[in-house]
């Protein structure tokens, strides 16, 4: 699931992302499975686990669908953490942070 040339509905929100990873991997996440950090999986809030999304970095265009399996973030209002790999394909892991919008797959 890593780039995401699929067709999905209007935003969903828009916002800040981050991403978290190393000192993570291998942990149990709120879903109950392993957090691996090279997975195509996010962090949101309030929708439920499984759900697919369609992540749209707003400054370069990249996108990536995730699964969401983890709660968060929760920090500094970011409305989604994204494991090192959609991360890296969404092009934030320098930054730390981008603008994203989100989109339903389900």
């Amino acid at each position: 699931m890593s780039q995401a040339n699929i067709d999905a509905g209007p935003a969903i929100q828009r916002g800040t992302a981050s991403w978290y990873g190393p000192g993570f991997h291998g942990r149990k996440t709120a879903s109950g499975e392993r957090f691996n950090s090279s997975d195509m999986t996010a962090a949101h809030r309030s929708l439920p686990f499984g759900t697919r999304l369609k992540v749209v970095n707003e400054t370069n265009g990249r996108s990536v669908v995730v699964r969401v399996n983890d709660r968060g973030p929760f920090a500094h209002r970011r409305i989604i953490d994204l494991a090192k790999g959609p991360a890296q394909a969404l092009g934030l892991t320098s930054e730390g942070t981008a603008y994203v919008s989100l989109h339903l797959l389900d």
